[in-house]
C-alpha cells in the first residue's frame, strides 16, 4: 500500500458514521463523506477492524499496546477488559472508536493469537477473564452491550 493510499485511508475512516443521510439505509449503514461526495459502506459485520496489536514503548511509564486499523494509519488503546468473544460466532471484539459504533472487530488471524489469553472461570463457553502481562482482568459486558445496540439500531431498523 503506498503512502497516498495510507492517508486516504485515514480519512475515510475519521470520517466514518452511521448512514443518518435517509439514502440507501437498508444497504449501506455507513457512509464516509469526503467533500460533497459520499462513500456509502456495507459490511458482514462491523466497518472497523483492528488488524495489528502493537506495543508503544514509553520512556516515562509503562508500555501500552495499541489495536490499529485502516491500514495501520488510526489505533486505538489496548484495554484487555473491554474485548469479548462471542461464543456462536467465535468472533472477537474489543472497544473502537466513537465513529464506527464503539466497536470493532478484531481479525481474525490477530483474534485465534489473543484467545490464548481468555480464561473461562466459570467453566462456560463465554471467557470471563483476560490474562494479558501477568494481570488478570475481569472482562467488561461494554463491549456486549455496544454490539447489541449497533446490530439493533443498524441492521434491524
Amino acid at each position: 500500500m503506498c503512502f497516498s493510499e495510507k492517508q486516504f485511508l485515514k480519512f475515510f475512516f475519521t470520517q466514518l458514521k452511521t448512514n443518518k443521510t435517509g439514502r440507501y439505509t437498508d444497504d449501506f449503514p455507513y457512509v464516509s463523506h469526503c467533500g460533497r461526495e459520499h462513500n456509502f459502506v456495507r459490511c458482514d459485520d462491523l466497518p472497523i477492524v483492528f488488524t495489528e496489536l502493537l506495543l508503544q514503548s514509553a520512556t516515562d511509564s509503562a508500555d501500552t499496546y495499541h489495536l490499529t486499523y485502516a491500514g495501520g494509519m488510526l489505533s486505538v488503546d489496548f484495554e484487555p477488559q473491554h474485548i469479548v468473544m462471542l461464543p456462536d460466532t467465535g468472533r472477537v471484539y474489543h472497544t473502537g472508536p466513537a465513529n464506527g459504533g464503539g466497536v470493532g472487530l478484531i481479525k481474525s488471524s490477530l483474534a485465534i493469537e489473543l484467545s490464548k489469553f481468555f480464561d473461562f472461570a466459570d467453566g462456560g463457553s463465554v471467557p470471563t477473564h483476560f490474562v494479558w502481562q501477568g494481570q488478570r482482568y475481569q472482562l467488561t459486558k461494554t463491549v456486549l452491550t455496544k454490539l447489541t445496540e449497533i446490530k439493533q439500531s443498524i441492521y434491524y431498523h
